[in-house]
């Protein structure tokens, strides 16, 4: 007879083994992950020889070409019935840089330059725009908002006049907390969102004042990221509406034109962030004229599929933009905007955990969809494609989790959430990183609204939780205030500049290689599990959520 002692160490024993067994099944996964196949995958797709990967160029042909024989290898399935490509549908814009944009008063008139005073362009599907003499209003932050009580266009009408407006919202101009969201971005301090709402309003031109805090980033990013072609989805509300212009002008030559309004710059811009704010005529007309070439052309999302097992219909998606700026002449020598952190990093990580999860002893319960998008960089266009035609539905989507931009610098002991708290799929980062003795960290500047400025927003949008997880700042040989500095000298010295190069003896990949293991393991925590991380209680796109959820 055999003892019970006995079958019980034998029950521990066997338990054991199999916990081992598992443990060093995932290990080998997560071991998977080395920086020297990353660089691989980095010299590759932030080469010159793919031409800075802008949409709709050859560019894009060698980019999708290279990830789908990458996805393949892998023997990822190709998502999109066969086909590894989901085609996006795109309107090509070119205006012409030699525009002028005269503002004229009563008793003179200013000749704004191109690029140096502004960047503008039209969203109009039309050969030749002109707008002649359209009255100038200023109209605060341009905000029209229920749930923070806040209309800046109340009582007025601006059909066919041009509305001048203030970046970010004034919440980050007091850091009232009272206000928005106070020091933190929120969407309505977003451009696009100011574009969008100046169209709504049926304004003829939208200009919004650039100022380095509240924008985020230098007047040189503006000239970078809008002066050549830009992009629309082929069906967009902006071109189907009565706005003919949209523009960026300086802090200088904002200042320039209320001066020559008789207008204090200063005073009003503080007036603008207090309640009941007035929209103020500026007794000016603006008048802009240029040519615009149209364009009907395709791009491509590059779709992935790693089926799962027993919840094989539900999905994960991993989400990372392909694209870049492409090539910009006026640069010498070097015009190639080969766009090697953002978002060659998070493009060669997305083919890395791809390749990890392949390396389970057993496959994860749900599905994976590695989705690599297009247009990231002229306004989210190819995850907002996806979202309103996804390949898989929305209801058994999971969750999102979004790479752009992955750390250069070095080990960190926390990685940044960004919208930390607004959802359950924080809390699974979380978790991974505690085990690794590291700590999740919400975003040190907010009031650059990164929530807003990354796929995994299209996503939210639509009710889906994403999580947009980013490089920490809390370094572990330097600490936080080196961090931060770093991020912020790359930023001034690099984004969105052809200085954005693959420069693998300058960069610290140990911290990188962790945060894609972090990556990995929260969407491998998320794929075993049977849970649908929700919303925060109050996050304002719960709602769509709970009604695609049948909740």
């Amino acid at each position: 007879m055999v003892n019970r002692n006995h079958i019980i160490v034998i029950l521990i024993l066997v338990a054991f083994t199999c916990c081992k067994t598992e443990k060093k099944g995932i290990d080998k996964a997560i071991d998977s992950i080395t920086a020297d196949d990353l660089k691989k995958y980095l010299s590759i797709i932030a080469s010159d020889d793919f031409q800075g990967r802008a949409p709709s160029t050859t560019g894009e042909k060698k980019t999708i070409a290279y990830l789908a024989d990458q996805f393949k290898q892998l023997g990822l399935k190709p998502a999109n019935n066969g086909s590894y490509f989901q085609e996006v549908s795109l309107i090509k814009l070119t205006a012409d840089k030699s525009m002028t944009l005269d503002i004229k008063g009563e008793k003179s008139t200013i000749t704004l330059k191109y690029p140096d005073d502004f960047i503008g362009s039209t969203p109009q599907v039309a050969d030749n725009i002109k707008i002649d003499n359209s009255e100038v209003v200023f109209v605060g932050y341009g905000i029209n908002s229920p749930e923070y009580n806040w209309n800046d266009y109340a009582g007025l009408d601006v059909k066919g006049k041009t509305v001048l407006m203030l970046v970010n919202d004034p919440g980050y101009a007091t850091s009232d907390t009272a206000l928005f969201n106070g020091k933190s971005m929120t969407y309505y301090g977003r451009w696009t969102y100011k574009y969008e709402e100046a169209a709504r309003e049926g304004a003829k031109a939208a200009i919004i004042i650039h100022e380095t805090g509240a924008a985020g980033y230098p007047w040189a990013v503006v000239q970078n990221s809008w002066s050549g072609s830009l992009f629309y989805l082929e069906d967009n509300d902006l071109s189907k509406s009565d706005l003919q212009f949209k523009a960026w002008v300086t802090t200088d030559a904002a200042k320039k034109i209320f001066e020559s309004a008789g207008l204090d710059y200063t005073r009003l811009a503080v007036e603008a962030t207090k309640r009941g704010f007035k929209p103020v005529d500026m007794k000016l007309n603006a008048s802009v004229q240029f040519k615009n070439q149209v364009e009907h052309t395709k791009s491509n999302n590059v779709a992935a599929l790693l089926p799962g097992t027993d919840r094989v219909d539900e999905y994960i998606i991993y989400t990372a933009h392909w694209d870049h700026f492409g090539i910009n002449p006026a640069y010498k020598p070097d015009s190639i905007f080969n766009g090697a952190v953002d978002n060659g990093t998070g493009t060669a990580a997305l083919v890395e955990i791809a390749k990890a999860f392949t390396r389970l002893p057993e496959k994860q319960n749900r599905s994976l969809l590695f989705l690599s998008v297009t247009c990231e960089e002229q306004g989210l266009l190819g995850s907002e494609y996806y979202v309103k035609n996804p390949l898989f539905p929305l209801a058994k989507t999971v969750g999102v989790i979004n790479m752009d931009a992955l750390n250069i610098f070095g080990k960190t002991k926390d990685m940044t959430i960004v919208g930390f708290g607004n959802s359950r799929l924080d809390d699974y980062a979380v978790a991974v990183l505690k085990k690794y003795g590291r700590y999740g960290s919400p975003d040190p500047t907010p009031e650059k609204g990164g929530y807003f400025r990354s796929d995994h927003f299209s996503f939210a949008k639509a009710g889906v939780p994403s999580l947009d997880l980013s490089q920490g700042v809390d370094n572990i040989e330097h600490g936080k205030e080196w961090g931060l500095a770093m991020q912020e000298k790359w930023l001034m010295a690099n984004y969105h500049k052809p200085s954005d190069n693959y420069e693998p003896d300058k960069w610290n990949f140990d911290g990188l290689i962790e945060d894609i293991k972090v990556y990995f393991e929260t969407g491998y925590d998320l794929s075993i599990s049977k849970e649908f991380p929700e919303w925060s209680a109050g996050f304002p796109f719960k709602v769509l959520r709970d009604k695609m959820m049948n909740k």
